[in-house]
């Protein structure tokens, strides 16, 4: 019993420190902002907004602002949830909203705060008065803003405690005997499945228990960005996923995990490698010494390049309706939009097996036990 608990309040642990690490890194990543070195006046910047024609709208803007990450979450027309900005300076801490980053007209404005703050480029940066970056302060500037991909990923992770959690008490109250009801009918099959078809099959029997929850941690939470990727509304919207922070901090969980765990049957295959003579256990050290690295960096790019492949397909798609400047475009557009959409579906589920089944595959291959001493004594 005691076990079971200490490896849950590992996982729990574990996810956190994913969510910390992630936050850290996706608040640097680059939100989607207006143009910088717009110096207009007030009142002409209004003008020149609403004098666009439909004959500027830029595809390659439109479908990366979709997919980088924003520090705020927009809802409907002009409407927009404004994210918390948190900062860190030899000053101290400094909270304040993403709305004091822009004026009325949603151009990007400075804030003077401690220190004078503008986006630039999407990172928040120290500018001195005449609006120029302070090179010297914006090197000891911590960004721990609340951005929209990290909202989007506090959401799933809530989400997921809720439906875990309600699960995990209907287990205690009803036990294992009788059938499951609601949300245990849902997750049970999906558990079971990771169980039978991952876990055990790339780790064993009797290691796979171990394993599971870092395992079911890591689908859930892929599987579930995922599917909140494809809604195009709040809480939706958000392309987690295919953030590469995201995948990078899932990737360097699994590298630790696997090497961790790893046993030294794993570590002699690498360093010297048994059965070979001396000079070819020279020349495959190092090559297979880089592929510990390169395994989890093929991890992080694999889910990273598919989800957000996926996106700027339907987007691009989309765009067609507005590049031709027809609504007959659309009777061409929206339906492989739809069919791109309905593939997605698919990969996201697909992406999160392949994620969490290479993840199983790397931490049997460091757990293994290999025999190959014995079998050379009775060959010998």
């Amino acid at each position: 019993m005691y076990l079971n608990r200490f490896k849950s309040l590992l996982v729990v642990s574990l996810s956190l420190v994913a969510i910390l690490f992630s936050t850290a890194v996706m608040a640097n990543e680059n939100p989607v902002v207006a143009d910088t070195n717009h110096a207009v006046a007030t009142a002409e910047a209004a003008v020149s907004h609403e004098a666009k024609k439909e004959g500027d709208f830029n595809v390659t803007e439109t479908i990366l602002e979709h997919i980088k990450d924003d520090h705020s979450w927009h809802l409907w027309g002009h409407t927009s949830i404004h994210l918390p900005v948190i900062l860190y300076t030899s000053k101290g801490l400094e909270f304040f909203s993403s709305e004091k980053f822009v004026d009325e007209h949603h151009e990007p404005v400075v804030y003077h705060g401690n220190f004078d703050y503008k986006l630039i480029e999407g990172k928040t940066k120290i500018v001195d008065a005449n609006g120029n970056i302070d090179a010297a302060a914006s090197k000891q500037l911590w960004d721990f803003s609340i951005t929209k991909n990290v909202a989007s990923l506090f959401i799933s992770v809530i989400i997921l405690l809720l439906v875990l959690l309600s699960a995990a008490n209907a287990y205690k109250r009803t036990g294992i005997k009788s059938a499951p009801k609601g949300v245990q009918s849902l997750m049970e099959p999906i558990v079971l499945f990771v169980r039978d078809e991952v876990a055990i099959p790339n780790i064993g029997a009797k290691k796979a228990g171990k394993y599971m929850p870092f395992l079911l941690t890591i689908f859930f939470l892929i599987l579930t960005n995922n599917f909140l990727g494809l809604i195009p509304f709040f809480p939706g919207g958000a392309n987690v996923s295919g953030n590469i922070a995201f995948t990078m901090t899932l990737a360097v969980c699994v590298f630790i995990v696997v090497n961790l765990n790893a046993n030294k049957s794993y570590w002699e295959h690498i360093f010297w490698m048994p059965g070979m003579h001396w000079s070819m256990k020279l020349f495959l050290a190092p090559i297979e010494l880089i592929g510990v690295f390169t395994k989890p960096i093929s991890l992080m790019i694999r889910l990273f390049a598919n989800i957000t492949a996926g996106h700027i397909l339907v987007l691009s798609l989309i765009c067609l309706i507005f590049i031709f400047k027809t609504v007959f475009a659309s009777a061409i557009a929206v339906p492989f939009a739809v069919f791109i959409g309905m593939i997605e579906l698919l990969v996201a589920f697909l992406q999160a097996f392949i994620f969490t089944m290479l993840a199983a595959m790397y931490i049997g291959m460091a757990t293994e036990e290999h025999h190959h001493e014995s079998h050379e004594a009775a060959h010998h």
